[in-house]
C-alpha cells in the first residue's frame, strides 16, 4: 500500500496542471489471464489465477505513483489478511456464496475468455468471462477507461443458464482494500462528497459519491456508486480497510429473480484518484470534467436550454389565452423550451388535451412557439393515472398495492389518483404511452413525474405488494421498478435520441435527490421545488446551497433547480443563480416591465453565446460561504474550462460587503481578461498566479450580485 513506484519517478517532472490526453488501453498478458487497463493517469492491473480467481493486483495513480492496493498479493499461494476484501465482486445466489476472487485454495469460478473492445467517449473496455464452479452462473466483469480521466469504470452482468430460477441478492460489484491512507491517516466525505463522515461509513441514497483522502498528502479517491436511488450502498469498510460498491441489502434490499437464461447487468462503480490543491489533478476539476463528458446522457456536446415553466404560480390552473399572453414575452427573454406543467391533459397517462382549456389543441401552441425560437416542452407522470383513465379501466391489476392489499392512491392533483407499477406489464405501456406522446406533439423536453415507488414525502412503504405482477414479493418490486424505469428510458432514446428526458426529484423517491443512477436513464433532474413566493423565503439562496452541495459529484447541467420566480426581486440574483446549473425560470411573465423583459432577454444571449464558446462544465469551484448561505455573509461560484476561461457569480446577500476576495489556488497558467457582465466594465489583466494567490474585486453598488466574464487573452 502506499508504495512509490520507480518506474513512474519520470512522470513526476510533468507539471500536475497537465491534462491526460493519451489514448486509453487494455493490454492483454503474454499468458492471456491478466490485463492492463489505463491511460495516461491511471492504470488498474487484473489478473485470472486458478488458485483464487479474479481479482486486482495493482491499481496505480501514474501523476503519483501511489499503489492504493494494501499490499501484494500471491498468485500461487493462499492469501491470508487482504484476501479477505479483496474479492473483485461478490453476490449470493439461493443463498450461495460467489466471489470474484477468494483467498484460496480454490476460486468460486473457472475463467472462460476474454474480450476488448472500443467504447464511447474515447475509451477502451475488458470484459472477462467467468463461469461458475458449482451452479449454472456465467459472470462477466466488465472494466472500462477512458481518455483523460483517472478513473476506472467497472459492472457485472450475471447470466443463469440452468433449468429453474435463482434468487440473487446482496451483490457487491467492486469490492476491494483500496486505501488513501493508513486508518489513523485517512479522512472520509460523505453526502456527495463533501461533508466529514467517520472512515467505517455506509453510504446511501445520498452519497452517489464517497471521497476519501490522506490527511498528509492530500491524494485521494472518489468511490461513485451508480446504483439508482434508494437502491444503492457505498460501505466504506471496517474503519479504514476497504470499499465495497453495492446495492442496499436493509433498507431498500436488492432482491432478483433471475429465469433460465436471463441476465442481470448490475449498476457501475467508477473509482476516480486525485490530488487536492495540485492543478487539474484536483478534484474540483476531475469530477466536473468526468461526469460531464461519461456520464452526462449526451456528453460533452450537450448545451443547456433555458427553461420557462408554468408551475408556478400557475400550477394546472392556465389555459389557451393565458399560454398566448406568454409566449411573445418567453420568446423576447431568450427562453429555449416553453414546458407545460401539469394541467394541459383532460386524464392522466391517456395523452389527451384538455380540449377545455385547449379548444384548438396544442399545434397552434407548438406552432407559435417555434416562431419565436422556442420548443415545447411537456409535463407527464409515469405510473399516476387518472380515475378515468385507459390504463386504469383495462387494467386495475397493474396498480400497486401496499402491505394490506389495498391500491396506492393519492388526492393530487384529483381524487384518486392511482400509481401502477412499474415492475409489471405497465411498463411497456407506459414506454408505448410516451412514445404516442413525444410523435403526436413533437416536445424537445418531456418532465416525467410524481411518484413510482417510494413517496418523497413519507405517505407510504416503499414498493409494490401487489400479486401477479412481475415480481414476487415487495422487496423484489424495489429493484424491478427502476428497471421499468430504465426500460422506458431506452426505449424513448432509442427512437427519440435527441429529445430530452427529466425526472423530477419526487419521482427517484427523496427531496433534492440526484444521483449517477438517475444519469444513467434520463438528461436531467428537477431536483427541487424552492419556496421563491416572497423575500422572507430565501428562494434563489436556497437554490444555491442544493446547487453547492452536490457541484462536486453531479454534472451541474444535469440539475433543474425550481422554482426561482422572474417576477420576484431581484432580477440579476435569479439569473445569476440560474447560470449555476442548467437554467430554469418560473413565474408570472405578464408582471415583468419592458425593462425587465429587455434585460433579461440581453443577459440569457450573452449567456447561451459564452457557454457555446467556454466548455464551462469541466469546474466547479464554490466560494466564500458556500456550505451554508446565509443572509450575513457572500457566497459564490466559479464555473471554469480547463483553459480557465468561465463565469464567476459573486452574490452579497445582505452582508454590506464592497469587496471580495476570489481566490481559485487550481487555477491554470496564462493571461485572463476580466470583464463584469454586469457593468459592462473590464476589471483589468490578470494571470492565473494571481488568481491562485487571490484577486480582489470590487462589487457594483447598484446590484446585489456581481458576474465576472473570465477569457484568456491570445
Amino acid at each position: 500500500m502506499y508504495r512509490i513506484l520507480l518506474a513512474f519517478t519520470a512522470l513526476f517532472t510533468v507539471s500536475l496542471c497537465a491534462v491526460g490526453s493519451e489514448p486509453a488501453y487494455v493490454h492483454a498478458g503474454a499468458d492471456g489471464k491478466s490485463w492492463s487497463i489505463g491511460n495516461d493517469l491511471v492504470e488498474r492491473e487484473v489478473r485470472y489465477a486458478p488458485l483464487h480467481g479474479l481479482y486486482t493486483e495493482r491499481w496505480i495513480h501514474k501523476l503519483t505513483g501511489t499503489d492504493f492496493l494494501r499490499e501484494k498479493l500471491s498468485t500461487d499461494q493462499e492469501w491470508k489478511s487482504a484476501g479477505a476484501w479483496r474479492l473483485e465482486f461478490e453476490f449470493y445466489a439461493d443463498n450461495d456464496r460467489f466471489r470474484g476472487s477468494a483467498p484460496g485454495p480454490e476460486a468460486d469460478f473457472d475463467f472462460a475468455g476474454a474480450e476488448i473492445s472500443d467504447i464511447s467517449p474515447r475509451g477502451k473496455q475488458l470484459e472477462v468471462k467467468l463461469k461458475a464452479k458449482n451452479k449454472p452462473l456465467e459472470v462477466a466483469a466488465f472494466y472500462a477507461v477512458y481518455s483523460g480521466h483517472p478513473v476506472v469504470r467497472k459492472w457485472i452482468i450475471i447470466t443463469n443458464r440452468g433449468d429453474r430460477r435463482v434468487l440473487l441478492d446482496r451483490l457487491a460489484f467492486e469490492e476491494l482494500d483500496l486505501q488513501a491512507a493508513p486508518p489513523s491517516e485517512q479522512i472520509v466525505r460523505g453526502f456527495y462528497g463533501i461533508q466529514p463522515r467517520e472512515i467505517f461509513y455506509p453510504g446511501r441514497i445520498e452519497d452517489p459519491a464517497v471521497v476519501e483522502i490522506n490527511a498528509r498528502t492530500r491524494e485521494g479517491f472518489v468511490v461513485m456508486n451508480e446504483a439508482p436511488s434508494w437502491m444503492k450502498r457505498t460501505q466504506m469498510i471496517n474503519f479504514g480497510e476497504g470499499v465495497s460498491v453495492q446495492y442496499e441489502t436493509d433498507l431498500f434490499p436488492f432482491k432478483r429473480h433471475l429465469k433460465p437464461g436471463e441476465t442481470f447487468t448490475s449498476a457501475k462503480s467508477g473509482i476516480a484518484f486525485f490530488v487536492e490543491g495540485r492543478g487539474m489533478a484536483d478534484p474540483r476539476w476531475v469530477l466536473p470534467t468526468y461526469t460531464s463528458q461519461v456520464l452526462l446522457k449526451k456528453g460533452a456536446a450537450y448545451l443547456p436550454r433555458w427553461f420557462y415553466n408554468t408551475w408556478d404560480p400557475f400550477t394546472w390552473n392556465y389555459d389557451q389565452a393565458l399560454i398566448h399572453e406568454l409566449i411573445p414575452i418567453a420568446g423576447d427573454m431568450g427562453f429555449d423550451i416553453f414546458t407545460l406543467d401539469t394541467g394541459w391533459s383532460d386524464n392522466y397517462n391517456d395523452n389527451q388535451v384538455d380540449r377545455k382549456k385547449f379548444p384548438q389543441g396544442l399545434d397552434g401552441i407548438r406552432a407559435e412557439l417555434a416562431g419565436k425560437g422556442m420548443g415545447m416542452g411537456m409535463w407527464m407522470p409515469i405510473a399516476a393515472v387518472g380515475p378515468e383513465s385507459t390504463a386504469y379501466r383495462e387494467h386495475p391489476e397493474w396498480v400497486m398495492r401496499d402491505e394490506e392489499g389495498k391500491e396506492r392512491v393519492l388526492d393530487f392533483p384529483e381524487h384518486p389518483t392511482r400509481f401502477m407499477c412499474l415492475d409489471s406489464p405497465y411498463r411497456q405501456w407506459a414506454a408505448k404511452k410516451l412514445l404516442n406522446l413525444i410523435a403526436t406533439y413533437h416536445p424537445q423536453y418531456v418532465k416525467l413525474d410524481l411518484t413510482i415507488i417510494f413517496d418523497a414525502y413519507g405517505r407510504w412503504e416503499a414498493g409494490c405488494f401487489a400479486k401477479g405482477h412481475d415480481h414476487a414479493n415487495r422487496d423484489q418490486s424495489l429493484i424491478g421498478i427502476f428497471e421499468g424505469v430504465q426500460y422506458i428510458a431506452d426505449q424513448v432514446y432509442r427512437t427519440f435520441p435527441d429529445v430530452l428526458l427529466d425526472i423530477t426529484y419526487e419521482t427517484w423517491g427523496q427531496d433534492h435527490i440526484i444521483d449517477y443512477g438517475l444519469l444513467r436513464n434520463v438528461d436531467l433532474d428537477w431536483m427541487a421545488n424552492v419556496n421563491d413566493e416572497s423575500p422572507l423565503m430565501a428562494g434563489p439562496r436556497q437554490a444555491r446551497t442544493l446547487l453547492y452541495h452536490r457541484s462536486l459529484a453531479i454534472p451541474t447541467e444535469a440539475m433543474l433547480i425550481g422554482n426561482l420566480l422572474v417576477n420576484m426581486p431581484t432580477q440579476e440574483e435569479r439569473f445569476a443563480t440560474a447560470i449555476g446549473s442548467n437554467p430554469v425560470l418560473l413565474g408570472d411573465l405578464r408582471k415583468l416591465t419592458p425593462e425587465q423583459v429587455k434585460w433579461y432577454g440581453k443577459k440569457i444571449r450573452w449567456y447561451k453565446e459564452f457557454r457555446r464558446a467556454v466548455p464551462i462544465n469541466e469546474g466547479f469551484f464554490p466560494l466564500g460561504n458556500w456550505r451554508q448561505p446565509d443572509v450575513s455573509s457572500w457566497d459564490g461560484f466559479a464555473r471554469l474550462s480547463r483553459k480557465g476561461e468561465g463565469v464567476i457569480a459573486l452574490f452579497k446577500n445582505e452582508s454590506g460587503v464592497a469587496q471580495v476576495e476570489v481566490k481559485l489556488p487550481v487555477f491554470p497558467a496564462g493571461r485572463f481578461r476580466v470583464r463584469s457582465a454586469m457593468t459592462g466594465r473590464t476589471l483589468g489583466l490578470y494571470t492565473g498566479d494571481q488568481f491562485r494567490r487571490g484577486i480582489a474585486v470590487q462589487l457594483p453598488s447598484a446590484y446585489k450580485v456581481e458576474i465576472l466574464e473570465v477569457r484568456a487573452e491570445k
